[in-house]
This record gives structure tokens, sequence and C-alpha cells, in this order.
């Protein structure tokens, strides 16, 4: 960890002392959850967390920008235990990190979230390092965004990068070719499988855009024939703005056909001067698809509505549906900026399904104890599940 260290402040040293102008932001999180267990998990718990997220970016000439991030985190309580159960069973945390230094209430981890360069043309731009690849413009479900994927129960979980470059080329106004290139999935792979590469073309109008992906991953442990993904994103702005993603995913020795499909529709509205906003987006989640990471049903619906008080204030409501197994996650969160630069921020969870009401066993992905074929660790982590969760979050931006 402090080797880690040490190679982020010579990196950040190293860029000032070759930079022109360099410059740091970032977020500052002070967090503390409180859950009513269920299963397993204790009937009450809390955790205390904070985290800040510090970005730099720094101009070499005006030909190239080199742009960094470093996650910090301390935690404990419910925090600190989340952590290092997902550590144990994928060998990583939420933050990408497996080692923490251990305090005496608290353990903290260092994760390098962002280093990557941009170098700047007149027509075409390079980018290569640890950085985002997003794809599609969906809001909720994120179908084409297969390299950073989403999830509406964890709005605020900061989008994995990938290690890759990307070329992008703008032959005219509003035209974008790019072409990009992603390590292997298996950090440890020497021999290259399991590589990525593709491209996608990207076109707007006033009212309009488009765009349209491919991608190939070469063979690897997961297809001796290797995995095609094509994709194509839709979004429009009349009076309503419509979203339409879909990704295909091909894999030819497992025979894939509508299970590799991931296929997400939206729409949003606003209502009294912008006051009230309303959103719906519907998905359809294939066995094999790129949405399938996080979630192991078919048919999902997100609707939420928001309200601004003000400038500085508004509450929102929103609804995660599983038609599958009838199960529910309504999320409440209330926002108010308490000075420039300053947000609280209060959000609150209640997962639901049939089991809850009647007892009869039908337990559903989204409610409280999801069922046994969604917890692979059950014999070492016991049933854990929530009926409530709560957290309040003070977050100070720089």
């Amino acid at each position: 960890m402090r080797k880690l260290f040490l190679i982020c402040a010579l990196a950040l040293f190293v860029v000032g002392s070759l930079a022109a102008q360099i410059t740091v932001s970032g977020i500052l999180d002070s967090s503390v959850s409180l859950q009513a267990g269920a299963g397993d998990a204790p009937a009450f718990s809390f955790g205390l967390e904070e985290f800040a997220n510090i970005r730099f970016q720094a101009r070499i000439k005006d030909k190239a920008t080199v742009y960094g991030a470093v996650n910090l985190l301390a935690a404990s309580g419910d925090y600190a235990y989340n952590a290092g159960l997902m550590a144990s069973m994928a060998g990583a945390s939420p933050f990408g990190v497996t080692a923490y230094i251990k305090g005496d209430n608290y353990i903290a981890a260092i994760e390098l979230e962002r280093l990557y360069f941009r170098l700047n043309g007149e027509y075409v731009d390079f980018e290569g390092g640890l950085m985002r690849l997003p794809f599609g413009y969906g809001q909720v479900w994120g179908s084409s965004d297969f390299l950073n994927p989403k999830n509406p129960l964890k709005p605020d979980a900061r989008l994995r990068g990938i290690l890759g470059a990307s070329a992008s080329w703008y032959p005219v106004d509003e035209l974008k070719l790019l072409a990009f290139y992603a390590a292997p999935r298996s950090a440890l792979s020497r021999e290259g499988r399991g590589t990525l590469a593709g491209f996608s073309v990207d076109r707007h109008w006033e009212k309009a855009s488009v765009q349209a992906l491919y991608s190939f991953q070469t063979p690897d442990d997961s297809s001796r024939y290797g995995i095609h993904r094509a994709g194509l994103s839709l979004k429009a702005e009349i009076e309503v703005a419509f979203v339409l993603e879909a990704l295909y995913a091909y894999n030819h020795e497992a025979e894939t056909k509508l299970d590799g499909l991931s296929l997400s529709a939206g729409v949003d509205y606003s209502f009294l001067d912008g006051n009230l906003i309303v959103l719906a987006e519907y998905l359809y989640n294939g066995e094999t698809s790129s949405t399938a990471y996080g979630f192991s049903n078919r048919h999902y619906l997100y609707t939420g509505v928001t309200w601004r008080f003000n400038d500085f204030t508004n509450l929102s409501a929103a609804l995660i549906s599983c038609f599958d197994d009838i199960s529910f996650t309504p999320v409440f969160t209330f926002s108010h900026e308490l000075f420039q630069g300053a947000t609280l921020t209060v959000t609150a969870q209640i997962p639901l399904d049939r089991d809850l009401f009647s007892g009869d066993g039908n337990r559903g992905e989204l409610g409280p104890l999801p069922p046994d074929t969604l917890q692979p660790l059950l014999p070492v982590t016991g049933r854990l599940g929530s009926y409530f969760n709560c957290t309040a979050r003070l977050r100070l931006r720089f």
C-alpha cells in the first residue's frame, strides 16, 4: 500500500514538472448508513465511511493532456464488512482493491481509478491508459455500456475503467468514428487471450443522435471462437425524450440465441417548467447479455419521478421492478445543497417481494432476501439480506 502511494505521488510530481498548467479537483463523501437486516444479517446495523476521489489534469503545451484519479477509502461497520465480503467473493472490493490497511476501528484502502493521456489533433484524437470507454445513451440500464456496467440499485457507484486505447476521427461536424482496444479480461493473460477491439460510429443532429457499435473478443476460456458484440443506440428529443438501446453478444460455442440480447427503451419528460421530471426505462436482460453481469432475470422496469423545490433542493422517488419473480425495490432520495460545493443527500431503499407479505417462500431478486440461487457462497456467508437501508451522505466538492 505504501508503494502504491509513493508511485501515485511520484506520478503527480513528474506530471507537474512537465506540465505548463495542472489542476486538481475532487469530491469528499462522508457517509453513514443504517440497515435493518434480513436472514442471518444483524437485526440492525450501521456503518461509517469516508471516501475521496481526487482528480488531476495537466496540459502539456497545446497537444497533450494527462488525466488521473485516485480513490481513498476509510470504512467501518457495514461498509467495511461489505467491502471485505466482496473482496473474498470476487477477489476485488467495490473499489477494485484486494488489500486493506487495518486500523483500530477502521479499514483503509487506496485505488488508482484513472490514469491516461490524450493527444489532440485537428481531426483525430488519441487516448491511452486506464480510462472509461462509455457507449450508448441509456440513463438507467446501459445495455450498450458493456465495458462499464451500471446498476440502478447503486446509483452512486463509480463506474470502472479499462486499460486500453482509442482513436477518434471527426471527418465532418457532428460525426465521430472511434476505434478502440481493451486489454484481456484477465490481467494475468500473457498470450492476449480475451483481448477486445472494436469500433463505433456516432452521428448527431439537432433533435436526434444515433450510435452503432461492434466489438470482437478474442478466444479465451469463455469461448473457443471468440465473442462478437454488435449494438445500436438511438436518442430523440422532441417534446418527450426517447431512448432505445440494444446490444447483442454472440458466442458460437454456446450457440447464443435471444439470450445474448440486452435491450432497453425509455422515455423522460418534464412538467411545470422543468420542476417535475418523470422517467421510465424498460430492460430485457438475456442470460448471456451485457447486463447479465448484474441481473439474473429477464424483464425489469425503472420508473422514477423527481420534484425540484428550487435550485438547491429536490426529492425523487423511484421503483425498480422485476416482473419475472414479482419483486420490487422502492428508492427515495432527498438532496439539498447546503452551500456552493456542499450537498447533503439522504437515500432509503425498501426491498419488497411476495414472501415478505405471504411467507410462501417466493423470494425475489429485488426482495429483502434473494433466492438461494443468487447466493453462491451461501454456506460461507449465510443468508444475508436487508429489509431497509438508509444512507446519509455529505459531499464536498473542491
